[in-house]
Formats: C-alpha cells, structure tokens, sequence
C-alpha cells in the first residue's frame, strides 16, 4: 500500500492509499491510514470516510509493547481506536498481524486482547462489533481464506479477515438529503481549466453536469466529470467516494476541507463553536486561553479555549448545575467554547454528524474528542 519513495524508504505510511477490491457480499473501498504518530492529521482525514474500521497491531516483541503501552500520555493504539469510536464507527476488526515472527503463539494473542478489550469497550464499542482476527500478512495466514499452518490453526477457527469484513452490516446512506460532499484532497493533474476534488459523499448525490456551490467561498461551479471505483460515471450518491472535476472554478477559490454543496443548500461556515468533548488521557490540564490544533472533517484550524461552561456527567449526560470548572481533567466531558483562527464548513451534530465531529491535538496527541453543540458565530 505504501507507494511513494518516502513511505518505503521510511518504512512507514504518510498519506492516506486507496484501493478497491470486491468480497462476497460488497465492492470495498480500502483507506490504508497511517499509524505513526507524526501523521495522526492524515489518520484523522481516513476515518471521517470510513464506515468500519480495521486496526491493525504488530505482534512482534517489542513493537507490540510500543503501540499497546505506550510510555507518555495516550499510546498510539488507544489514541486510533479512540479516533475512529470517535467518527461514529461502531465496527471495529483487530487484526492481530505478524504472528509469523512470534510462531502463531496463542499466549501473545491473548495477551493483546487481554490489554486492549477493556479500553474498546470503554470507548463504547460493543462486543457484538468487536472481531479478533490473528494472521500473518507476509506468509498469507488467515488473510482471505483459513489458515493453513497448523501453529495457528490449531487453537484458531474463527474466520479469516476477508470473512470479518464480510459480516459487517450494510451501513445506511443519507441519500435524500442535499448534497454534502467535504472535501479531501484536490489533486494535482488540472486539464481544460477544471479543477480535480476528491472524497466521500455524505449526503445526497451529484451528477454529471450538476451545480454546486463551494464552500467557504461561496463559489458556484458544475461538475463536468465524475470518476468512482476508478471509472467514469454519470452519478454518484451518500457512502461513494469519488473524483469530480470541476468548471469554472478559481484554484484559490478551493482549498482541501472545504465542502461542495447543493446551489440551494449551503453548510453554515463559523469560526466560534459551543463543543461537547470528552477529555482524554491527558498530564497537562485545559485551561481557559489553552491553544490547541482543531480538525473536523478534513479541515484543520488553531483555536483557542474560550471558555469552559460546565461539567457533564458521563453516565447521565447531565450538565452539572455548580460553578464552571478552572481547568480540565484526563477522562472529564464539558462544555466548552473554542475560537478558531479561521472559519471552517460545520454544521451542528444533530443537523449532520459528518460535519459535526471535531477533535482538539496538543503537541503531538490528541487530547479531546466531541461534537459541535452549537454554532456561535
């Protein structure tokens, strides 16, 4: 999955690969997201277009105790799993990958899920979405059919990964809702003065020839042509993602996180939001004037806590009536007011949960997940 000459030459994946591939039961859009820490941003832009969520953790000695404990803060593992519980994904496969230098040893299988079970089912994830699967990538061992080395098939006959992401349900599609389509990348290839956006349609459809209005900018355009699945076609609705090239659209006039929309329904563009976030496992308090880095969708802003409102109890959902709270804890929920350098395409969580999802990083980790409550300016 890794194809540009510093992912291999690094040994790490950077960007976000996309690759298609057909099981029994879907055609599957395959988003290879990178792990590493320094590219969590590029995480983040992956699971807003996923609809289930495979997470892979090396088994190998020593770099398992890397991604399952980590040493400070939040360790990589959880920080993933908590991102992608965090965009709504309730479907989650745990691919337990590089058991082959291990020996298929059942004892560190086990181990592993020991470690994380407790943590995803703290993030909410049910038992009834949570699959275990152990392989092995590099010798095809419980891949797309059973395995066949006796190491790991003698303690495992589970079904294999191509069986699990089989077994997901079918997720639903806002199809009859005007179009909202955030956009992700905007390649670099521009022929006969059209503009090229990529990513996931959220809501509604787009055809050949229809007219959208860009937002921030409030440029309209039309869309000349539209490519899915590596080919062309006429329309594309809700869950594809999807190229589109645009007409008479100005470069400057679009820009990666911005969002193309029906000409008559436009999303609302703020830059002060009321969120509702869960704090996460964090060493250094939220403070009033704290400035952190914003992400929603694929937009990215700096912000500053305004305000901390209240306290919300996690069980009840209840915001706690006493005095506002000086500063957040790790594993608090509040209400908060941020102020972005910028504004960014949002929408309200109950108006629509794709454009509603934020998450506030702080040198280098992510330290709150949550929704927009409400709009503010």
């Amino acid at each position: 999955m890794d194809e540009s000459p510093d992912e291999r030459q690094r040994g790490v994946t950077m960007m976000v690969s996309l690759k298609n591939f057909d099981s029994i039961n879907y055609h599957v859009v395959l988003l290879d997201s990178p792990g590493h820490k320094d590219f969590v941003p590029n995480l983040i832009s992956g699971a807003a277009q996923a609809d289930a969520a495979i997470l892979v953790i090396d088994a190998s000695i020593g770099a398992c105790e890397a991604g399952v404990v980590g040493m400070t803060g939040m360790d990589q593992t959880k920080e993933h799993a908590q991102i992608v519980r965090s965009f709504g994904l309730e479907h989650i496969i745990v691919a337990i990958n590089k058991l082959d230098s291990e020996e298929y040893s059942k004892r560190i299988f086990d181990s592993i899920k020991f470690q994380l079970d407790p943590f995803f089912r703290s993030c909410g994830f049910k038992e009834s979405a949570l699959k275990w699967i152990p392989l092995s990538a590099m010798e095809n061992q419980n891949l797309i059919a059973p395995a066949s080395d006796a190491r790991l098939s003698s303690w495992y006959n589970g079904g294999c990964l191509l069986d699990a992401i089989d077994s997901i349900p079918t997720p639903s599609r806002d199809i009859c809702k005007p179009l909202i389509l955030p956009v992700c990348d905007i390649p670099s290839s521009r022929t006969l003065g059209q503009l090229v956006v990529s990513g996931k349609l959220e809501a509604g459809a787009i055809g050949v020839d229809s007219k959208v209005i860009v937002m921030p900018s409030g440029t309209t355009g039309t869309a000349r042509t539209i490519e899915k699945n590596g080919a062309n076609c006429n329309v594309a609705r809700a869950g594809d993602i999807v190229f589109v090239s645009l007409q008479n659209i100005e470069a400057h006039e679009l820009t990666s996180g911005g969002t193309l929309c029906h000409v008559d329904f436009p999303v609302q563009v703020a830059s002060i939001l009321e969120l509702k976030i869960l704090v996460l496992e964090i060493r250094t308090p939220i403070l009033v004037g704290t400035q952190v880095e914003f992400y929603i969708h694929h937009a990215k802003a700096s912000a500053q806590v305004e305000k901390i409102i209240s306290l919300i109890d996690k069980k009840t959902g209840e915001v706690f009536k006493k005095a506002p709270p000086r500063m957040l804890l790790g594993k608090q929920s509040a209400i908060i007011t941020v102020k972005l350098d910028r504004e960014v395409c949002v929408e309200e969580y109950a108006t629509c949960r794709a454009l509603g999802r934020v998450f506030l990083r702080l040198s280098g980790s992510t330290i709150a997940v949550g929704i927009v409550n409400r709009i503010i300016e």
